[in-house]
């Protein structure tokens, strides 16, 4: 749930088919889409009332980044890119907070998480042998 690419290794430490791999992979990230899609605006609530608790500036450098990154690319885009910059949790979180209905967020974040899921599950299949030879 933490970080993607915990699943596809895993997989094949434990000896699971690429099929089941890739199924416990996207069961993993989809658990984590449920719950922060549902915790991510209470945590936008209680983050924001803290940096003013503390006088901090609402618009700080990464803020602006998040922003641009939003505008630039939209939920789509943040879907896209969460499993394999953002983990699961970052990218739910920041798609919740500029108010993405839930019902869009578990359709772009199932579809990245079936997308990459098959994707590093057959990198790490194909070349997981060959990687653990020099690492």
């Amino acid at each position: 749930m933490v970080k993607f690419i915990g699943g596809p290794v895993a997989g094949v430490s434990s000896g699971l088919s690429y099929l089941e791999s890739v199924v416990l992979t996207i069961a993993g990230m989809m658990t984590t889409v449920v719950i922060f899609s549902n915790i991510g605006r209470a945590f936008a609530k209680w983050w924001s009332e803290r940096q003013r608790a503390q006088n901090k500036p609402i618009f700080n450098k990464n803020n602006r980044r998040i922003i641009k990154v939003w505008r630039n690319f939209g939920v789509v885009g943040v879907a896209f890119l969460t499993p394999v910059i953002f983990t699961p949790i970052l990218g739910t979180v920041v798609v919740a907070l500029f108010g993405t209905p839930r019902k869009q967020i578990f359709i772009h974040m199932l579809w990245s998480a079936v997308v990459w899921s098959a994707l590093l599950n057959l990198m790490v299949f194909k070349f997981g042998d060959i990687a653990s030879k020099y690492f």
